[in-house]
């Protein structure tokens, strides 16, 4: 079983949106399918808009499909892009 390391782009549909919600649900989901080493950077975007990048390790096994299905089941998400995706070796 190798494990991934991936980078998640997420996207409000707002700049009003509770970013730290959308932090809480994302790291719940996230552990309940075995993802570790859980962390969240915020960069603006434009206009007031700011995108979370979530960063973490997950089975490879499982494919990236659920945790794209996953995240954009959160409220006042507005996308998800996998912006890395690495093996990790050790």
């Amino acid at each position: 079983m190798a494990t991934v390391l991936l980078i998640v782009k997420i996207m409000p549909d707002s700049p009003s949106t509770d970013l730290e919600a959308i932090k809480n649900l994302a790291k719940v989901s996230m552990e309940k399918e075995n993802a570790q080493s859980i962390t969240f950077e915020e960069k603006p975007i434009a206009f007031g808009l700011k995108a979370i990048f979530m960063k973490f390790s997950f089975p490879e096994e499982k494919g990236t499909d659920i945790v794209e299905t996953i995240l954009s089941k959160i409220p006042h998400v507005s996308s998800i892009t996998i912006e890395d995706y690495r093996r990790a070796f050790g």
